[in-house]
């Protein structure tokens, strides 16, 4: 992709997801949701958990999981859950292998726009010695009010930015966020490991998969930025995902600054 002026509205911008993309956290997320199975009430493979809470709000896996065992999760599930991953991640966690690389690589601009809260973001971007290359660019859905597959997030991060959405390009690894980008008008690379499964489902929702980050500079070398097509018939509303309505008026509500 090639690099213009800040804040020119030809120029191009690279998003990236956070858990599963830049940091390799979303199987010690998965761990730590597979021990509190016993306790909890629930029987789930590490497999299993991944492939459930990969790229999800955590209120909405919570709430299905709930209803999976026929009774609500305690109150303080999400909080120990949440301790219970931040103590692997403390122990464990590493960048994504060759991601560091990649981003330090780019000439183009590039933020970081995740699901999880900016806590969690900017502690394992920390953890793994990315975080000074996010610091001042990172978008929480907690923050904009909006999470995959609504596209509204990536909208409010190109926006921010100064970047129109069909001159960005969207480094995912789950399904939800490849249909947010594919929503948003965003071109999207899949990031699909051979052991993950996932080449497949996220193909078949829009994206180019690619099996090792070491692919990914080709890739966006590849993108030719295309603007919309004109609209040439009465106008209809048509949403390339099933969105609740609520979260479909997140993608179409006025854009406030990011924080910092």
């Amino acid at each position: 992709m090639e690099a213009t002026t800040a804040r020119n509205p030809a120029r191009n911008l690279v998003i990236f997801d956070c858990d599963g993309v830049l940091v390799d956290s979303e199987r010690l997320s998965a761990r730590a949701l597979h021990e509190m199975g016993t306790e909890y009430g629930f029987d789930l493979s590490p497999a299993e958990a991944l492939a459930f809470i990969r790229g999800r709000k955590v209120a909405e896996w919570v709430a299905e999981l709930g209803a999976r065992r026929g009774r609500n999760l305690p109150e303080d599930f999400v909080r120990d859950f949440r301790d219970r991953a931040a103590r692997l991640f403390t122990a464990e966690l590493t960048p994504v292998p060759g991601v560091r690389d990649i981003v330090e690589g780019l000439t183009v601009p590039y933020c970081a726009a995740s699901s999880a809260p900016r806590d969690k973001i900017r502690h394992t971007l920390g953890l793994t010695g990315l975080l000074p290359l996010f610091a001042s660019r990172i978008y929480s859905a907690y923050e904009v009010g909006c999470w995959k597959p609504d596209p509204g997030l990536f909208l409010h991060a190109a926006a921010d930015l100064g970047v129109a959405p069909h001159r960005c390009a969207v480094v995912e690894d789950s399904l939800v966020g490849v249909r947010a980008a594919v929503a948003a008008g965003m071109p999207v690379f899949g990031y699909a490991p051979p052991e993950g499964g996932t080449a497949d489902v996220l193909a078949a929702a829009g994206a180019v998969t690619f099996p090792a980050m070491s692919a990914l500079p080709a890739l966006l070398d590849s993108v030719t930025p295309r603007p919309p097509r004109p609209r040439t018939g009465p106008a209809r509303s048509v949403s390339p995902v099933s969105t609740p309505a609520a979260a479909r008026e997140c993608a179409v509500r006025p854009l406030g600054p990011a924080r910092p």
